[in-house]
């Protein structure tokens, strides 16, 4: 009972804050970061521990299987599209992903933190999956890097979209590129939102920018500490 109460709660509270976003449209009403402190607050109130929902998440988990290879259907109608901007797509993702690694290394080297925390940081804009794999190949610990990778996603879901916007960049392929790039999945899911351009190119700089992160990381990490 506590597994289908779990689902329930999640779906309901979920589409409950889409709802909110579209009339209320706001950094704060963002579905991602909206829905999980309800749920969270909602859990604690009514006593159900991470353990005890921790079978629904599994299953909701397992559906984003499915739910991720469908974004193969707007790339492939998208192809020519990708064909066309190859090159500066592979350039940007490479660039990118570098930067979004040396930045969190440096913060972390200003902030003086402890090589605990900075390892976490350097993955922190690649999808869960990815970042808990390299993150036991640069014996990162694997909780504190999850926790960074949502956190990151929700602040670009949040605010992605909106810094875009002020800096004008307005191209849709552009849009797509970064949100993916640095937002990973939870970013892809608002970038869709946007349109069919913006989460298909999303969702392939998701896992292109997964790839350069794995090949890069453990060699930065190897020379700097």
């Amino acid at each position: 009972m506590i597994t289908l109460y779990s689902i329930l709660l999640t779906v309901g509270v979920y589409l409950y804050a889409r709802f909110l976003t579209k009339k209320y449209p706001s950094p704060l009403t963002s579905p991602v970061f909206l829905s999980t402190v309800i749920i969270i607050i909602i859990l604690i109130i009514s006593k159900v521990s991470y353990q005890e929902y921790k079978p629904a998440k599994t299953i909701m988990t397992y559906l984003l299987g499915p739910a991720t290879v469908s974004l193969a259907i707007p790339i492939y109608k998208n192809r020519g599209l990708f064909i066309k901007y190859i090159g500066a797509a592979l350039s940007g993702l490479f660039i990118g992903s570098i930067s979004t690694i040396a930045t969190a290394i440096f913060i972390a080297k200003g902030m003086h933190l402890s090589k605990f925390y900075l390892l976490g940081l350097t993955v922190k804009s690649v999808t869960v999956p990815v970042a808990t794999e390299i993150g036991r190949i640069i014996h990162g610990d694997i909780s504190l890097i999850a926790a960074y990778v949502i956190i990151t996603g929700m602040i670009g879901a949040m605010f992605g979209a909106k810094l875009l916007t002020w800096f004008k960049i307005d191209h849709p392929f552009a849009r797509g590129l970064a949100i993916g790039a640095i937002a990973h999945g939870i970013g892809t899911a608002e970038a869709v939102k946007e349109g069919e351009i913006q989460g298909a190119v999303s969702g392939a700089a998701m896992g292109i920018a997964a790839i350069f992160t794995s090949v890069i990381v453990p060699y930065i990490i190897n020379f700097i500490i």
